[in-house]
């Protein structure tokens, strides 16, 4: 059962720096990329599992869209993502390995900026000076992965997980940002748990999320991400498993322009504090392409 803690780790693990930092409404980003994690997950020392190593390939296609909400900016985004995985480990000291490729589960987001970043057309933005911000989201991750309820180790998890959270980003001078984030993830029971009859249910997850970015010219930055989660009890059948996550990573990324409207990001993290849970290495690259609306009309 302790396998099917990698996707919940998964989202947990999520940096992502300048995800509130303001633009232009109208503006459309497609994103393509791909993701590498690989590590190990701590499992119940009372379970006979033991040495759980998951290897997950993920290719991901989404789009962002801005637009006024209520005089302020808002954002939408959907990314649906395709993985193959790779889980090796010893059950009852037999070793085992299990392979998966499939849809995982779909993420869906909606941002607004609801202080410091007030609805512009992309001249007015061309313009206007940098603020504080103070923003909010909920993002949802929707049941459309690959789930056998009759296997331990599946890409998706068979249930809606929700997770709203709060947002700062400050301006210092006119290169660096500091981003602050502090969410839950909140998570549906699974009603289908392994061997398909079973109920598997889990407390919420805390997440912190910190960056530093520097912006090496208009379109270029580099940043500095750091993360803690902890939470997620887990319970099967109103038993508790003893899992509980209890993590913190730190990675880097890089954007840089290709073109007047495309550009590549690649980002790294790792685990750098882990008492529970999953203690992923993950790698990722993507392709961006940005279009604006010239053509909107500023409003009053």
């Amino acid at each position: 059962m302790c396998l099917l803690l990698v996707a919940t780790s998964a989202a947990s693990q999520d940096l992502d720096p300048r995800a509130y930092v303001h633009v232009p409404i109208g503006l459309t980003v497609g994103t393509a990329g791909i993701n590498s994690s690989s590590g190990g997950v701590l499992t119940d020392p009372t379970l006979p599992v033991e040495n759980v190593e998951p290897a997950v390939l993920t290719l991901s296609v989404g789009v962002a869209r801005s637009f006024r909400l209520f005089g302020r900016t808002a954002q939408a985004l959907a990314a649906l993502p395709y993985s193959w995985a790779r889980v090796t480990g010893d059950i009852a000291d037999q070793a085992q390995r299990v392979d998966r490729s499939g849809l995982s589960d779909m993420r869906l987001r909606l941002s607004w900026l609801f202080a410091g970043a007030p609805a512009m057309t992309p001249q007015q933005f061309a313009i206007a000076p940098r603020r504080p911000i103070l923003g909010a989201s909920i993002t949802v991750g929707a049941p459309s992965g690959q789930y056998y309820p009759e296997r331990f180790v599946n890409l998706g998890t068979n249930r809606w997980s929700f997770k709203p959270e709060m947002a700062l980003s400050y301006p210092v001078r006119e290169r660096w940002l500091v981003d602050v984030y502090g969410g839950w993830w909140l998570f549906e029971s699974n009603r289908s748990f392994y061997p398909g009859t079973a109920l598997r249910t889990q407390t919420p997850i805390g997440t912190v999320q910190g960056h530093i970015s520097y912006s090496l010219s208009l379109k270029a930055w580099a940043a500095f991400d750091a993360t803690w989660y902890g939470g997620g009890q887990v319970s099967v059948n109103d038993l508790p498993t003893g899992h509980r996550e209890s993590n913190s990573r730190v990675g880097g990324t890089l954007v840089f322009p290709l073109a007047n409207r495309h550009a590549i990001k690649v980002a790294w993290s790792r685990g750098a504090v882990i008492r529970s849970g999953a203690d992923f290495t993950t790698f990722s690259a993507a392709w961006q392409a940005a279009w604006l609306d010239r053509r909107r009309a500023p409003q009053p």
